[in-house]
Formats: structure tokens, sequence, C-alpha cells
């Protein structure tokens, strides 16, 4: 009974302990910064910076020494014509998640609509990351002391141990709208008091779709191994953006989502004993592609964990992932700048023969994942 309980609270948002509240809201910023500034980088002048549609800053802001330069009211505006290089950042894992390294460059090749790419730039090796949690915390599902709220709890403090030192982490909570809880820092303490703040939450509403759009297009100028861990239950009750718009413009952003759901053996129990009705069983079935899909089409990857003791597993293989990436770098052969969708796939070939390369282990081939994202937007020539 008092697991049915659970379920109950879990779904519908029940919670006799949870008071009115305007949820949680960040006492600092409202806007994320650019992390490892480089030295010597000017302060920013004073003034009103750059904003995305939801009004907020974009990421660097002005703490690049680029942007910096840029507002400078004595510079001068200046266009170039350079060839720009598509970098694409890909990861090859086993299936067991776990990354294949030592691959060398003559066994990547990159396709752009099809049409075989040449690589000229090439890097591998571990490197820190840049991370922005992004963390549904309504009412509906994340009520005071609820089955969902004590997941949603354990994955954002269980990730935020398996940091490094020289790991950058922002938190932001979404219901209605999407809060900065902390910039990016690597300061643990300060990810902890952001962190306290997910105690009751307010609104009833899960705005993911806005979420995630924000702040992937505020990181897309952030250097390095960067990427967006959701964690949420995949619904969205009341965006402002659609989900085929969403998605064009996670593609853009060019920022891999790696998601993570929450109650996968509530939604089980509560369809086994009829308290999930077929209407809601089928919105939480397109929530669960509208993750997959998001984590595919942006490079990342999606995981659907039924016991909590999967999710350590999991972000290790989230880290490994991103940590032990390979960079590849071409210059399209399609010069036009017509501000198009280009599709990108990245495959793994035998260069003697051009057929796809055999991965051994233990002396048996295995099956791979090669891991990208599905593609970018060519600039305009106004660009």
């Amino acid at each position: 009974m008092k697991i049915l309980i659970t379920v109950a609270v879990a779904m519908f948002g029940l919670s006799p302990l949870a008071p009115a509240q305007d949820g949680p809201v960040s006492p600092g910023s409202a806007t994320v910064a650019r992390p490892r500034p480089k030295p010597g980088a000017n302060t920013p002048a004073a003034g009103a910076p750059a904003t995305t549609d939801s009004g907020q800053s974009q990421i660097p802001s002005k703490l690049s020494p680029k942007a910096t330069k840029d507002n400078d009211p004595g510079s001068e505006v200046t266009f170039r014509a350079d060839t720009s290089v598509v970098t694409v950042d890909v990861a090859v894992v086993d299936p067991d998640g776990r990354p294949i390294p030592n691959i060398p460059r003559a066994n990547f090749r990159i396709l752009e609509d099809k049409v075989p790419q040449t690589v000229s730039q090439f890097s591998v090796g571990e490197a820190p990351m840049t991370v922005a949690m992004v963390v549904e915390f309504s009412a509906r599902f994340q009520s005071y002391y609820s089955s969902g709220w004590g997941q949603t709890l354990n994955a954002a403090y269980g990730f935020a141990q398996t940091l490094k030192p020289d790991d950058y982490l922002a938190i932001i909570a979404y219901d209605l709208k999407s809060e900065i809880l902390s910039d990016f820092t690597n300061d643990r303490r300060k990810t902890q008091e952001a962190l306290g703040m997910l105690r009751i939450p307010g609104f009833s509403e899960s705005n993911m779709f806005d979420a995630l759009v924000d702040t992937a297009e505020r990181m897309q100028k952030i250097e390095g191994r960067k990427a967006i861990l959701l964690i949420a239950s995949g619904l969205d009750t009341f965006s402002r953006l659609t989900y085929d718009k969403t998605r064009r413009r996670l593609q853009d952003a060019g920022v891999p989502v790696y998601s993570l759901s929450i109650l996968q053996v509530e939604r089980m129990m509560a369809e086994s004993s009829g308290a999930l009705g077929a209407e809601q069983n089928l919105d939480f079935l397109q929530a669960d592609n509208e993750l997959k899909t998001f984590a595919k089409e942006t490079g990342g990857q999606a995981y659907f964990p039924r016991f909590q003791q999967e999710v350590p597993g999991i972000f290790q293989a989230v880290s490994q992932s991103l940590r032990n990436q390979y960079s590849l770098g071409f210059s399209s052969n399609n010069q036009a700048k017509d501000g198009k969708f280009r599709k990108l796939t990245v495959q793994l070939v035998n260069p003697a023969n051009n057929e796809p390369l055999k991965i051994m282990q233990n002396g048996k081939a295995i099956k791979y994942t090669v891991i990208a994202k599905a593609g970018y937007t060519a600039p305009r020539s106004v660009e």
C-alpha cells in the first residue's frame, strides 16, 4: 500500500507536505558566464549584454577577449572571408558504453549530405568537461518526499560527485520557467549550495523544451568538451517552443544532450496496477522518444535506468564519453553560405578497402557505436 501511494504521489503531484512555493530561485547572477576565461582578459564593460530569445545573455557574453574587443567603442567593424572549419566531437563506445581508444585518424570518414569530406584536423585525449545540469523540478513529479523528488536529488548530487577538479558545472532547474541556480564553476561549495535549493518545488508545469534550447544556445560558443545533462521525466507541458522547433535549434546549437529519465519503475508499476491510463502511458512513451531524439541528434546519449544502482555506471559512461572524445575538423566541399542544415555522418572504415572497420576485443569482433552530432547549419553570407 505504501508503494502504491508513493506512485500516486509521483504521478499526480499530490503532496500534503508541500506548501505553495515559487520554486528554487538563484540568489546570484541571472546569467551564466563563460568558464575558464583566459589570463589577462579584460573586465567586461558595463552595458546590456547580447541576449537570446529568452532575454538572457549568451555564453560567452563579454568575458571572452573576442567579445570584449568587439564591444570596444573604439574598435572598427571588420568582415573576414575565412574558410570555416567544422568541428565534430566523436565518441566510439563498445556494447557496455565504454570508450574505445587509440583509433587512428585514417579510420575516420565524415560524410556531409552523403558527400565525403577531408579530415584536416584530428586530436584525441582526456580533457576537462564543461557541463550544464538541467534539472526538471516541478510539483507535478518532484513533490516533497515523493519518489521522483528522491530520484532527482540522488541523480543531481551523484553526478556532481563524479566531477574532477578541472571540470566546470552549472545548475539550471526548470518548472514553469528555468532558473540558473549556479554559474559555471569548479568550486564544489557553490555547486552544493545550488543543489541545496532543490527542496520544495513550486509550479506543476514542466517547460523542458524552452529550458533545453535556452541553455544550449547560451553554451554554443563555449570551447572544449561541453554537454548538457538533462535529468527529467521527458514530459513538456507549457513550453513556448514546439518539439520540431526544439529539435532544429538544438541541432544548430551543437551542444550534446545526455538525457537521464526518472520514474521508469514507478511508471511500470502504475501501468500494471491500472493507475496509469492509456493516454498517460502514451504521453510517457512520447517523452522517452523525445529524450532519445534530442540525445541522438546532438551527439549525446539517453539513459532510462530502472534501478538506482544503475545511475553511478551511467554517470561514469557519460564522463568517459566526454573526456575521451575524438575531435575531427574539416572544411566543407560545399562553400555555399546558404544557412541550410547539413547532415553529418561519421563512419569508421578500413582505408585499404573502404569497408566498415572491424574492432576486435579478446579475439572477437565487437559491435561498436559511433556517437556524433547529426549535422550543423551552414553560415549565411551576411554573417
